[in-house]
């Protein structure tokens, strides 16, 4: 990988896989769940009131929370995005999704 900013999901993945996987594992699913949750509060109070890069760095850590949850799961990120979101809008096949606004895509 030439550029960290051009990182793909799989590459992540197995980035994430190689820091901290034996740990991962030993924590579960149930308490890596938990971290993500935590993440994703952090993650909301840097919105409402955090700097740009604190923001990033919080998505950041939501990112490779699930990443964690993924790999002790046995999901492969990039082939669960590509098969979901590949050919488009799950909800109504296009590029540019045009689902009622009350409805979840």
């Amino acid at each position: 990988m030439s550029n960290p900013a051009d990182i793909s999901f799989r590459q992540l993945q197995s980035l994430i896989r190689g820091m901290y996987h034996d740990k991962d594992v030993a924590r579960g699913i149930d308490g890596t769940f938990m971290w993500l949750m935590e993440e994703v509060g952090e993650l909301a109070a840097a919105l409402r009131e955090g700097t740009p890069e604190e923001q990033a760095a919080e998505f950041a850590d939501v990112i490779a929370w699930l990443t964690t949850i993924a790999n002790v799961a046995g999901i492969d990120l990039a082939d669960a995005i590509a098969q979901k979101y590949g050919q488009g809008c799950p909800g109504c096949g296009r590029l540019a999704c045009t689902c009622d606004d009350a409805e979840k895509p």
